[in-house]
This record gives C-alpha cells, structure tokens and sequence, in this order.
C-alpha cells in the first residue's frame, strides 16, 4: 500500500511539473491565446493626450490569439524611433475600445502591430471600416494577415486580399531575397531592386494581385526553403506568385500590409525601417490623388 501511494504522488508531481512547464512555454512563446482563444472586448476607452497632433499614429497590437511578444516590442520600439525623427505623434495601447468614431478622428494612421485573433466588437469593427473608407490610412504587420481575422470578411476581403495557409517551419526563420515591384509606387521608390531580409515567411491560397491588390514586393521562393517540416510531415508552401508586400484602396482609404515582422530583429533591417517609414508617409496622405 505504501508502495503505491508513493507512486501515485509521484505521478502526481510529475503531471504538475509537466502542466506548469507547458503554461510557462505556452505563455512565453506567446502560444497561450492559440490554445485558449479569447474573444473579449474591451469597453473603456484609453484616455489619450491632450497634446496629441497631427500627423499622428495609432498603434494597435492587441493579441486574442497568437502573440509574437518579441516582434511587438520591437516594432513598437522602431515605430516610435520613426516617428520620433519625423515629428509624428505616435499612440500605441491594446484597448480595443479606442476604435470609436470620435478617438478615430485623431489619427491619421493605425498600424495593426502583430495585432491578432477576435480583437474587436461588431461596433468596433465598423468604426474602423467607417474611418478608414473616409481616408483614413491602414498599415498591417505580420500577423495582421494571418489566420485568426478570418471571420471578420471585410478585413479579409479588403486589407488582406487571400487566406493564409501556413509559415515556415523547419526552420521557422530563414534568409530570402526580396525582391521589389511597382518601382514608382512611393512606400517602394527608396528601396533597392532586391534585398535580403531574415524573417518567418507566411504564405497564401494565392496572391492578392489576382484580387486586385497593388504588389509592392515579392520574395524569390529560390532563395529560401519554403516548406514547413514538424513530426515527419512536410508540406510544401510555394506559391510562384509571392508577395509579401501590397497595397490597397479602399474607398478613400489607403492600405498597406507588410507580412515582415515576426520577432524584433526583423525590425532592425535597414530596407524593412525604410519601408516602414516610407508606407506611414504615404498612407497619411490624402486617397484621391490616384491611390495606387
């Protein structure tokens, strides 16, 4: 009897031990929401500064799903590095209540920073869709076009353009050639003709272009390994026609999504800081001079 009971508090132990390492992997990887999905709005607005002038930048980066915790600090930190040496305004929060017709009105741009999963209400989403088709300017991150937007259609159909199907693994990051297009299209004019960038590389049902969304940038599928290797399983992620950077106009909205931007080094390549740069300049701009 003693025999036993000794097992069975060490079996004990052993699953408390094993749960306790999972949660803490599971929330340090930012893998916690995937498992436990949430769908909580928030309904109490952040208070913003009274100082808060234009051009100013509303920055986004609330995680219901997957949260790439390191790429959000880093773009946050990049992002007000930009702004800063521009002389932008620039708000970052998580509160998803902050999407309302008259905070709307103070910005010029929202940036959905690795921003996943059901972040928003139904009147929440609207605000955002009735600010940006007046001209509001809209520039997606990463995870901004991954999976976990799938049931809000209008995003889909509008900002992102296809359904994502998966992201390398195996390895999960990997150096690729990237490779621009569009050349006069200002968010690329200062980039050059290709560029190496090291990232985790998402991939499509197919491009956008054929939705007709502006292509500002693919990624040469020769210069990386784009598959996705776990348990013995390997699927195959090539799309011939890549992009990883477009645009869009919606209304008098302009829209850019970039799929750049899983961890915090990806934020500290010279072209993806360009890029950045150059698509808040131009999405602050006005949409009726011919929205490309």
């Amino acid at each position: 009897m003693y025999i036993v009971k000794k097992y069975l508090v060490s079996l004990l132990i052993l699953i408390v031990a094993l749960f306790a390492a999972f949660s803490f992997f599971a929330l340090y990887s930012g893998a916690w929401r995937v498992l436990f999905p949430s769908d909580e709005h928030d309904s109490l607005a952040p208070r913003l500064p009274a100082e808060l002038g234009h051009p100013s930048i509303l920055v986004f980066s609330k995680t219901n799903s997957f949260r790439h915790i390191d790429g959000i600090e880093g773009g946050n930190r990049a992002l007000k590095e930009i702004s800063t040496r521009k002389g932008w305004q620039i708000f970052a929060t998580e509160n998803g209540a902050i999407f309302n017709e008259q905070d709307l009105r103070r910005f010029d741009v929202v940036v959905f920073l690795n921003a996943t999963g059901d972040m928003l209400s139904a009147i929440q989403e609207q605000a955002f869709q009735t600010w940006l088709e007046a001209g509001g300017g809209w520039l997606g991150i990463h995870a901004a076009g991954d999976s976990s937007h799938a049931e809000w259609s209008w995003y889909e159909d509008n900002l992102i353009g296809a359904n994502f199907t998966a992201h390398t693994m195996g390895p999960q990051f990997q150096q690729a050639t990237l490779v621009r297009e569009t050349v006069g299209h200002p968010v690329v004019q200062r980039l050059p003709g290709t560029w190496v960038h090291t990232d985790e590389w998402y991939s499509w049902d197919q491009s956008p272009r054929l939705n007709g969304f502006t292509i500002l940038a693919t990624v040469d599928e020769n210069s990386y390994s784009p598959k996705v290797k776990f348990l013995g399983l390997e699927k195959d992620l090539r799309m011939g026609d890549h992009p990883i950077v477009w645009s869009n106009c919606v209304d008098f909205g302009r829209t850019v999504y970039t799929a750049l931007g899983h961890n915090a080094e990806a934020f500290e390549n010279t072209e993806h800081r360009l890029l950045l740069e150059d698509a808040l300049h131009w999405l602050m701009g006005p949409g009726t001079d011919g929205c490309q």
